[in-house]
């Protein structure tokens, strides 16, 4: 299945993702972050056609935008192509167009794979008191079968299930969204804690450094924080950031705070993790854009919301940003696979 994305070359905001033969409106607005009042709130209107693999452009707006430096002219249409640029209005706020074959989220559920969220980081230098050197490698689980009890059945694509391994997999799957619950009371795998939190390791690193606090307190996660909890995460946060400062390569490295919008895991932990996100763990665009866009939000928006509204306002939008194109979160450039990125970042982070 295609997908097709209007990015910003100058990097203002994340890709816009253009449905398939539906309108869409760009110009001044909050979302484009576009605020010359040259440019009418209704700039352009762009139109995918997946089929014919362009976007037609009409332009609305009294000042003139440009595909490729020609002017596109009021009330009429033309082409935008990949490698073809967008001007929004006067040769301002260039912008391309990226079609791409969208992955499937389905995903076969691995027993014996634990959720990538934590694991022990073996990269992580030595702290001072707020870190222990000691670890312990990922626990793997076992099961037994009772072939006994096991009820065939056939599915249309001719695969045998069975009613045991249905049952099987929803237990096991209840059990990994529940393995912080069981990491975080892990003497091994715990480098801090006191009265309010405890410091784990992630054991799937997506960084050279990526640590989690969690609470002691059951707060399944950002939908269920209330202004009852500013406290909790105004002292999660401090010691995020404390682990920072302890930190040897804090100086060479920046660090963000912050937390999954929708986290597949349950129970709240706030991400500490380093930006240069050398980890072999980190593998799939679903992983970097759940840092690398609106989807992470920092630690410092999530208080201040709690604090102004009472409740952390998660939109609906959030499950589509893991989606968007893969962009280098430093100079913004564009790569086609997480390899290329990789390589790409060695550059910012040697």
């Amino acid at each position: 299945m295609q997908v097709c994305w209007l990015v910003s070359k100058d990097g203002r905001h994340q890709p816009i993702r253009l449905a398939h033969a539906t309108c869409v409106f760009i110009g001044r607005s909050p979302e484009t972050k576009i605020t010359d009042k040259k440019c009418s709130r209704q700039q352009v209107q762009l139109k995918a056609d997946y089929n014919k693999g362009y976007v037609l452009v009409k332009q609305l707006g009294i000042n003139p935008s440009n595909v490729n430096s020609e002017d596109v002219g009021k009330d009429n249409e033309v082409q935008l192509k990949p490698g073809q640029i967008l001007h929004i209005v006067n040769q301002l706020y260039p912008y391309t167009i990226q079609f791409e074959e969208e992955i499937s989220e389905k995903k076969k559920l691995s027993p014996k794979r634990p959720h990538e969220e934590i694991s022990p980081n073996s990269n992580s230098s030595t702290l001072n008191k707020y870190l222990k050197t000691e670890h312990s490698s990922p626990r793997e689980h076992s099961t037994s079968n009772n072939m006994s009890e096991r009820k065939k059945e056939k599915t249309k694509g001719g695969q045998t299930v069975t009613a045991a391994n249905s049952a099987e997999i929803s237990e096991k799957k209840g059990m990994w969204s529940q393995g912080l619950k069981v990491s975080m009371q892990d003497p091994k795998l715990q480098v801090y804690k006191d009265d309010t939190v405890v410091v784990i390791k992630d054991k799937y690193p997506k960084a050279r450094f990526h640590w989690l606090v969690l609470p002691w307190e059951p707060i399944s996660s950002l939908k269920a924080v209330r202004r009852d909890h500013l406290n909790v995460l105004r002292h999660m946060n401090e010691v995020g950031e404390k682990l920072v400062q302890e930190c040897l390569d804090s100086k060479a490295l920046r660090f963000r705070l912050g937390y999954h919008a929708i986290p597949s895991m349950s129970h709240l932990h706030l991400h500490v993790i380093s930006q240069d996100f050398d980890s072999p763990c980190l593998k799939t665009k679903k992983h970097w854009n759940s840092f690398n866009t609106d989807y992470f939000v920092e630690s410092q928006v999530v208080m201040k919301m709690v604090e102004q509204n009472g409740k952390v306002i998660v939109k609906d939008e959030m499950p589509e940003l893991l989606k968007m194109p893969l962009m280098c979160h430093v100079c913004r450039q564009q790569l086609s696979t997480i390899p290329q990125l990789k390589e790409h970042l060695r550059k910012h982070f040697p």
